[in-house]
Order: structure tokens, then C-alpha cells, then sequence
């Protein structure tokens, strides 16, 4: 037996029942199943000593005297009020009991706030689900403690019979665990009740209603002996019960988390950094894997021959005198019947082999023809030749004599753009009206606009000029500050112009700055006027391209005027044409029988030749570079439309005779009402560039303009030898 153990008196395990086959036989002679006995052994933890095998057996003898303990100061205990939920389950809950009168003092021990219901087993042992229906009352107390059912004759124990609780407390009228088996011992022992001290067959008293205070007791505390360690149950989860399980104060605090470890994440991913890196080295470093004895063997693998290379026959062939040379008669044989196409009325016309200087056709090539557009090749060399390529054309803003005042200087470019950034017009890299407002915005207020335009001289009409053209969309009034050319629709090539492009120009910049303009608009800045803001016209080589792509009248009248300023000529119509002439034939171009009134061909007065506008063609498309002038002509074989591709030739070249050229010939058109001019070049079948002229007047353009597509697309079909 454990030392510890508590010895029970006689007379109290007397009381005791004791074991049969069947079951707990207790004095009156109930018996109680062996389930209910075995746990009435668990729950008392009944000794097996002599004095209770001998209450077993009937025998009693002599009960031991026990110690007696001194007396403490009593203790007060609070009780709490009872579950009222225990009530309604008709089961008394466990409450402490009372020393008993011989022991002098019994163990404190806590007691719990709230029970569980009790509950009959089940199967195996285990607590069964709630009983349903109406509960008894409990029996009426027996002999032990007061307020207490005791068994049949025992002090503490039930009368059988007793309605509302089985033959034990704790216990299912059909047999089964007690309630809450392997409940924590209370200090002191097990629990001492009735007047000998048993623990068996105590009552619970009847439970308080919910709203009855707690009671307090007094009760003596003494010294007590070494006892067992409690018992430590799991606590039970019922998942039809409501009731919150009491935490048991030897319960140990919940073990922490594992906080993650750092150092092993560390380590792995160290070791993965290694393992990838020592697998690139030896993937990438050159004759690592031979050091290290790795090796794979492949197996050869049969590689077919490749496919036979597909021939290729360029169409494009490059231009160069080492392809067959033309001949003059079989370019008249090629040109006979194109030429003869009575459209073509009056008709001019030559062709030159670029790479010899040959002649291979020339018919009145020395007579002099309105040449209409066709003179902007003149004005276009002139410039190619005396202005340098990247020059650019200047308008400034600068301060007034006036507060608040500031004047435009015109600085000869015509393409000024009214649209906003992002948007073009007919004039590609044109500068915008919007840069130089927000240059002139950020010095100050502005209240007057004036204009200074002074950069060109004489008149603003060429002679020969209809006066219809302007409002006819065709030109406008030369003057150096423009925006759009002076068109009222800065996306056409033709659309009305301005009448006074000039103070059109002012007004809008007015406008976007919030001032005004004066009547009287045109002034002379001071000497030493300050800047307030300038924007810059495109590259002079740009212009040229422009002007040659669209025909651009405003536009080729304005570069002649910039060779005339170039060449130190006064800025007018007279002094662009002298200077236009005198660049020419400086550069060594026959301009004897030249005649100009105006840098754009639009005057019916002028007079040109077929060979001077070849020649110059001539030169700009030489195959080598001995020849000074090409480099600085060269730009113009780029900038003349492609036959039904681009510029003033893109709609043309569709008739049968005339489609063949398509693509192959780039050359500069000229129309006026009874004019129709072509000049340019053509790759021929072999591969050799021919330059040719062509100029038909007192024609009809609806008829002559496909006549002289027709012969370049003949030249462009034909070897020529």
C-alpha cells in the first residue's frame, strides 16, 4: 500500500458493500451492476487494508484512534452560486462537505464554479448524449450529513428506490461511469462525508436559483499529512454541451511556438546558391567539364545535306557604267512612236547618259519653252549649289521700343506651322507658332504686336502672276513671315492663301499671347533690342526636297530669295532671278538662253531650255564623285516624286502605255493651262540610269500629261542598243 494512503476506520468500511460476481451489494441487499462498482472503486479509491477486508466480511474490530489535529483559525470558503442550468437537468452537482464531527477539522479544497451534468454512459463507458424528457426530483435525505440521500441503511447512501437518481450518485439508473471519472483529487484526500467520515453516498444539495448570492462558510482548516499527487484528467469535450470546462489549476501553460529557424533557412539557401553556381561553372566555363571528367557521349546523328540555295534575280539593278550602254539609235527607235502622240503639240525634249555625258536623243533640245514647275530644278540647284545644306531660316521676337511692346522679325521662312506640336502640315519639320509664344510668354506681359519685314524688298506679285492664283490656292503674296505658306488649310497643297500673310501671322501670335495689333503693324526694332524668343525653319536641303515633292510655289520663291540674299543680291523678285542665273553659270551651266521672272516657274514668262534642265540632272546623277557639283546636286535625284508613287506624280502613270514606268522614273512635273513639262530620271531595262527633259506647250494637260509619261515608261522598257 502507498505510504500515503489513508487508513478508513472500521465502522466506516463496514459500511461499505462488498464485491460478488454480479455486482455491489450494499447492506439492504440491492444490488448495484458491476459497471456502477467499478467505478465506485475509482471514484473513493477505497484502501485494501485489514480493516476494510474485515467490513467487508462482516467482521468489525476495533477502530483505530485517530490523531488528533490541532485546531487552526477557520478559513472562510466561498461558495459559488451553483449552475442554474443543473436544475433543469434534474442531476445534483458536488458541493463540499462538512468534516466530520470525530475528525475535529477537514481539508479546504476549491470549489468549482460550474458543473457539468451528469450524464448516463453509453456503450463502453463513455457518457452518453443528454437525456431527454422531464427530470425527478431527487430522493429525501438519508441518515449522514444533513442535506444529504444516502444508501439503503448507510449513512450517506439512498434509500433504494429513490426517485431522480440511480443506486449512486454519479452513477446511471443503467449503470456506467460516474460523472467526470478521474477528477482531480481535492487537497486533503479524498472527500470525507456523513458522520464516519465516508466519501461515498454524498447528495448534492439542491441547486440555488440564479439569482441567490453566494454563501459563505466557515470551516476549519488543520494540518494535513502527505498526500498522493492529484490526478491530472484530460479535460472531456462534449459536443452537445453548452457548459465551459473549468480550467484545472495543475494544468500547464500551453507550450509557445516554434519560432521559424533562421539560421537553417539561411544555411539552405547558402547551399542552393552553391549548388546552382557550381553547376553554371561547370555548364559554362570552357574546359572545366574535361578537368573534371564529365563527359557525355552522344551519339552521331545523320545530318542531311541542306536544301539547294534558290536562285535570285534581283529586278533592282544599281546604276553604273559597267552595264550596256544605250545607243542613240535604238533610243530613237524606242522613243518614235511616244513621241509623235499629236497631244503632245509643241514638244521638246532630250535624253543624256549620266555616266558618258553621251547625247542619246535631243528634238528642239536648244528652244526655250514656258517651263512651269519644272524651273524649280533651276532655283533648287542654285541653292543646293550657294546656300549651305544645313542652313536654316530664323524668325525672331524681340522687345519693342514700348514696354510691353515686341516686334516679329521676319527671317524669310514661309512654313511657320499653326498647328500644335505632334501635328504636321504640308511642311514636314516645320517649326510651330506655339514654341515661340511660350519663348516670349515667359519674359512678360505683352500688350502690342509688331512686324518688321524688312528681309525682302521690291514687289510681292512676280510678274506673270495671275492674281486669281492666290485666292485660287496656288500662291500667296511673298513676304518673310508666314504661317502654312499663307493657306487657309495648312493640310492641301493647294488651298486659298492670305492676301496679307504677314499680319495673319501677327494676329494669331496676338492672339495665343493676349494682345493686340495695330493698324499701322510694320515697324523697325531698336538696334539693340533684346531677344525674346526665335524659332528655326527646317535644314535648307529639307526645303529643297519639299519644294520639289509638292511643287511648293511660296516655298521655291522663298529659297531664290535666300540664294539672292547668299549671293548679295537685293531680296526681291529681280534680284532672286539674278541671283538664281548667276549661281548657275558660275557653276558652269549654259544660262544663255535662260529667261526667269520668279523661283517657282509659275510666271508665264519665263523661258528654259530642255538641256539646261538636263544638264543639271546630268551632273547631279554622275557615278562618281569627279565631278565637284554632284555632291552638292546629288539631293536633288532624291527629292523628285516616283512615277504613281509619291509627290505630284503619285496619281499618274496609270494608263497602259504609261504603267510600265511606274516606280521607275522619278522626275519634277510642271503645269500651267497650255504647259505640261517633265524632267528626271529612268533606270532602263539593262540597268543604266538615263536622264531625260521633256516640255510640251499649247498643249491640253489631260492629253499631254500622258503622253509624256508614255515616253519615259519607253525609255524605262528599253535596252536601247
Amino acid at each position: 500500500m502507498p505510504e500515503n494512503s489513508p487508513r478508513w476506520p472500521a465502522e466506516e468500511a463496514a459500511a461499505w458493500p462488498t464485491n460478488d460476481d454480479d455486482g455491489l451489494v450494499d447492506p439492504a441487499g440491492t444490488t448495484t451492476p458491476s459497471g456502477a462498482a467499478a467505478a465506485l472503486r475509482d471514484e473513493t479509491h477505497v484502501p485494501d487494508t485489514p480493516e476494510t477486508r474485515a467490513a467487508r466480511s462482516g467482521d468489525s474490530p476495533t477502530k483505530p484512534t485517530r490523531p488528533t489535529k490541532p485546531t487552526e483559525t477557520p478559513t472562510k470558503v466561498t461558495r459559488p452560486v451553483a449552475d442554474p442550468r443543473a436544475a433543469d437537468s434534474g442531476v445534483t452537482q458536488p458541493t463540499a462537505t462538512p468534516a466530520a464531527p470525530d475528525s475535529g477539522a477537514t481539508a479546504a479544497f476549491a470549489v468549482p464554479s460550474r458543473s457539468q451534468p451528469v450524464r448516463p454512459s453509453g456503450p463502453g463507458g463513455r457518457p452518453g448524449p443528454p437525456q431527454a424528457g422531464p427530470q425527478r426530483p431527487a430522493g429525501p435525505p438519508g441518515p449522514g450529513l444533513p442535506g444529504s440521500t444516502g444508501l439503503s441503511g448507510l449513512p450517506g447512501r439512498p434509500p433504494q428506490g429513490a426517485t431522480g437518481q440511480g443506486p449512486w450518485p454519479g452513477v446511471a439508473p443503467g449503470g456506467g461511469r460516474p460523472d467526470r471519472p478521474g477528477a482531480p483529487v481535492p487537497p486533503g484526500g479524498p472527500r470525507r462525508g456523513g458522520q464516519d467520515g465516508s466519501t461515498r453516498g454524498m447528495a448534492r444539495p439542491a441547486v440555488p436559483p440564479p439569482s441567490q448570492a453566494e454563501r459563505t462558510q466557515v470551516i476549519k482548516v488543520a494540518d494535513v499529512g502527505p498526500e498522493p499527487n492529484p490526478v491530472r484528467p484530460e479535460p472531456e469535450t462534449e459536443p452537445w454541451s453548452d457548459a465551459v470546462p473549468e480550467r484545472s489549476p495543475h494544468t500547464e501553460p500551453a507550450a509557445e511556438p516554434r519560432r521559424p529557424r533562421i539560421g537553417m533557412l539561411v544555411l539552405m539557401s547558402v547551399l542552393v546558391v552553391l549548388v546552382l553556381g557550381a553547376a553554371a561553372a561547370v555548364q559554362f566555363v570552357p574546359g572545366l567539364k574535361d578537368k573534371l571528367g564529365i563527359t557525355k557521349t552522344e551519339t552521331a546523328q545523320a545530318v542531311a545535306p541542306p536544301a539547294a540555295a534558290v536562285p535570285f534575280t534581283p529586278t533592282l539593278k544599281a546604276p553604273g557604267a559597267d552595264s550596256p550602254a544605250p545607243t542613240a539609235a535604238g533610243v530613237a527607235r524606242a522613243l518614235a512612236g511616244p513621241v509623235a502622240d499629236p497631244g503632245l503639240s509643241t514638244l521638246t525634249g532630250t535624253v543624256v547618259d549620266p555616266a558618258t555625258g553621251t547625247v542619246l536623243f535631243a528634238q528642239n533640245a536648244q528652244t526655250t519653252l514656258v517651263p512651269a514647275s519644272t524651273a524649280k530644278l533651276l532655283t533648287c540647284a542654285a541653292a543646293l549649289l550657294a546656300v549651305p545644306h544645313a542652313e536654316q531660316l530664323t524668325t525672331k521676337v524681340v522687345a519693342g521700343d514700348k514696354p510691353g511692346a515686341v516686334v516679329i522679325i521676319g527671317g524669310g521662312d514661309p512654313t511657320v506651322s499653326s498647328f500644335a506640336a505632334g501635328k504636321t502640315t504640308v511642311y514636314p519639320g516645320a517649326a510651330h507658332l506655339d514654341d515661340l509664344v511660350t519663348q516670349v510668354r515667359a519674359k512678360g506681359p505683352v500688350d502690342t504686336v509688331l512686324l518688321d519685314l524688312d528681309r525682302y524688298t521690291g514687289d510681292n506679285i512676280a510678274k506673270g502672276w495671275e492674281p486669281a492664283d492666290v485666292a485660287g490656292g496656288y500662291i500667296a503674296p511673298m513676304v518673310p513671315v508666314m504661317l502654312d505658306g499663307g493657306r487657309a488649310d495648312p493640310t492641301k497643297a493647294v488651298s486659298p492663301r492670305s492676301a496679307n500673310p504677314a499680319r495673319t501671322f501677327a494676329e494669331e501670335f496676338a492672339k495665343r499671347i493676349g494682345a493686340t495689333v495695330p493698324a499701322k503693324a510694320t515697324a523697325e526694332p531698336p538696334a539693340d533690342a533684346k531677344v525674346l524668343g526665335e524659332i528655326r525653319s527646317a535644314p535648307m536641303v529639307e526645303l529643297v526636297d519639299n519644294t520639289l515633292q509638292r511643287s511648293d510655289n511660296v516655298l521655291a520663291e522663298g529659297i531664290a530669295r535666300e540664294v539672292a540674299k547668299t549671293a548679295g543680291q537685293p531680296v526681291s523678285f529681280t534680284g532672286a532671278v539674278q541671283a538664281v542665273l548667276k549661281t548657275l553659270g558660275d557653276n558652269g551651266f549654259d544660262v544663255s538662253t535662260l529667261k526667269l521672272n520668279d523661283g517657282s516657274g509659275l510666271s508665264t514668262l519665263n523661258q528654259v531650255s530642255v538641256a539646261l534642265l538636263a544638264d543639271i540632272l546630268r551632273v547631279a546623277a554622275a557615278p562618281d564623285g569627279s565631278d565637284p557639283r554632284t555632291a552638292k546636286l546629288r539631293p536633288l535625284l532624291g527629292a523628285l516624286p516616283v512615277a504613281g508613287g509619291s509627290g505630284t506624280l503619285a496619281g499618274r502613270y496609270q494608263g497602259p502605255a504609261a504603267s510600265p514606268g511606274k516606280g521607275w522614273v522619278r522626275a519634277k512635273t510642271g503645269t500651267l493651262s497650255s504647259v505640261s513639262s517633265l524632267a528626271g530620271v529612268v533606270l532602263d531595262s539593262d540597268g543604266r540610269l538615263l536622264v531625260f527633259a521633256l516640255m510640251s506647250n499649247g498643249s491640253v494637260p489631260a492629253a499631254a500629261q500622258p503622253a509624256l509619261d508614255a515616253v519615259a515608261a519607253a525609255l524605262r522598257q528599253c535596252g536601247c542598243k
